[in-house]
C-alpha cells in the first residue's frame, strides 16, 4: 500500500489544517489516524443507506477492534434528502446516543454524506470534530476538502451551511471500484473543472485518459485524484472562506447547481456541473474574457467522458434565471461567473474579482446557444 499526503494550510488558525491521504487500501489506517488525529470517546459513523451496506459494517469493526467506541447512522441516499429535515433527524439521533462534545463524527460516503455530516458536526453542540472519508470520485477530489458544509433549500443548493474544516480526509481509491460508470464520469467533471482552471496540462491528460478512468485503471485513478486534491487544496489554503480567490471552483456551478434544482436533482451533481461547464466556457467566449476554443476544449474532454454537455429539453430560461438569482456569487443583483480566460488560467475583471458580471442579454443568448 502507497499513499500520498496533501496538507491543506489553514490560514486562520494553523491547528486547523489538514492532512488528505491518498492511496490505495489506505482505508485500513482509519483507526490509527482516528486515535492520532481525531481522539474522541466515541464515533458517529453517518452513511446513506446504500454506503452503510457497502462498507458501514467494516468501517464500525475496524474502528471497535482498534478499542474504540463507534455506531452507525444512516440517511435515505440522494440528493433530495440532504435538507433541512434530515439533517434534525440526525441531529436528533445524535442526541438520543447521547454522544457528546468529546465524541466525534465520521462522514463516510459521496459528497451528499460529506456535505450533511459536516454540517451535522458544525452545529451539533456547537460544533464537534469530524473527519471526511469519501466513496466516490467526486467527493475524494472537491467535496470532502475545504470544509464547506451545508444542505440544500427551495431557494437553491448549499444555502445554508458552514466552514468546519475536517480533522484529516482519506480517501482510500480501491473504494472506486464498487462505483457504478456514470458516478466515475461524474465525478470526472470536478476533475476536469479543475484542469480548466488551473492546470491546462492535468486538463489535456485527462483527455487521454479517458478510457483507462473509466476502465479503473489503478494508476490512471490515482494520478487524477492525488493532481485534483493538490490543485483544490493550494486553492482553499489561499482562501479558506471563499472570499477571493477560491470563487474559481465555483466554474461551471453558478447553470450547473440552476440545472440541479431546475430539474428536480434528476441528473447527478457531477452531470449538471458537466452541462454548466460546457455553457459557462461558450458564456465566456461571448462576453469576451475567453478567446475562441475554450467552449470546443471543454466541451470535447467532456464528451470523452460521456457527460453531458447541452441543456435538458423543458427546462427554461425563466427556471434557470430565477435560481442563478440565489447564487451567493451575485453582488448588487447582477449574476457574476467564474471563467477561464484559457485552459487553466482564470479571468478577473477589471476591479480585481474572480468573477465576471453578465448581462441579461448575453447570458439569454448563451442560454439559448446551448440548448
Amino acid at each position: 500500500m502507497t499513499s500520498r499526503v496533501v496538507t491543506v494550510p489553514v490560514s486562520e488558525h494553523r491547528d486547523a489544517s489538514y492532512d488528505v491521504v491518498v492511496g490505495r487500501g489506505v482505508l485500513a489506517e482509519l483507526p490509527g489516524l482516528l486515535a492520532r488525529l481525531c481522539p474522541a470517546r466515541g464515533y458517529a459513523v453517518i452513511a446513506d443507506h446504500r454506503v452503510a451496506e457497502l462498507y458501514g459494517g467494516g468501517v464500525l469493526a475496524a474502528i471497535e477492534g482498534a478499542g474504540l467506541r463507534a455506531q452507525l447512522f444512516t440517511f435515505p441516499a440522494g440528493e433530495w434528502n440532504k435538507s433541512r429535515e434530515t439533517w434534525a433527524q440526525l441531529s436528533d439521533a445524535l442526541l438520543a446516543a447521547r454522544l457528546g462534545r468529546d465524541g466525534a463524527i465520521v462522514a463516510l460516503g459521496g459528497g451528499v454524506a460529506g456535505d450533511l455530516a459536516g454540517f451535522v458536526a458544525a452545529t451539533y453542540l456547537r460544533g464537534v470534530a469530524y473527519v471526511q472519508v469519501p466513496t466516490t470520485l467526486l467527493a475524494m477530489i472537491d467535496a470532502a476538502i475545504g470544509g464547506k458544509t451545508g444542505v440544500d433549500v427551495p431557494a437553491g443548493k448549499n444555502l445554508v451551511g458552514a466552514f468546519h474544516q475536517p480533522r484529516f480526509v482519506l480517501a482510500d481509491t480501491a473504494l472506486l471500484a464498487s462505483l457504478p460508470r456514470v458516478h466515475l464520469a461524474a465525478g470526472a467533471a470536478e476533475a476536469i473543472k479543475h484542469g480548466l482552471i488551473a492546470d491546462a496540462g492535468y486538463a489535456a491528460g485527462l483527455g487521454d485518459d479517458a478510457t483507462r478512468v473509466l476502465a479503473r485503471e489503478p494508476e490512471a485513478l490515482d494520478r487524477a485524484v492525488a493532481r485534483s486534491v493538490a490543485i483544490k487544496a493550494a486553492v482553499v489554503a489561499r482562501d479558506t472562506r471563499e472570499a477571493g480567490v477560491r470563487q474559481i471552483l465555483n466554474f461551471g456551478h453558478t447553470i450547473g447547481h440552476a440545472v440541479e434544482s431546475g430539474t428536480g436533482y434528476e441528473l447527478l451533481h457531477g452531470e449538471a456541473v458537466a452541462i454548466g461547464i460546457a455553457v459557462e466556457a461558450r458564456l465566456a467566449e461571448r462576453l469576451g474574457v475567453a478567446g475562441p476554443g475554450l467552449a470546443r476544449c471543454a466541451t470535447d474532454l467532456l464528451a470523452r467522458y460521456g457527460l453531458p454537455t447541452t441543456l435538458p429539453a423543458g427546462l427554461t430560461d425563466e427556471t434557470l434565471l430565477a435560481a442563478m438569482e440565489s447564487d451567493k456569487k451575485n453582488r448588487r443583483g447582477a449574476l457574476r461567473f467564474a471563467l477561464p480566460a484559457e485552459p487553466g488560467r482564470m479571468a478577473q475583471s477589471a476591479d480585481g474579482e474572480w468573477t465576471v458580471e453578465a448581462s441579461g442579454d448575453v447570458l439569454m443568448a448563451t442560454l439559448e446557444e446551448c440548448r
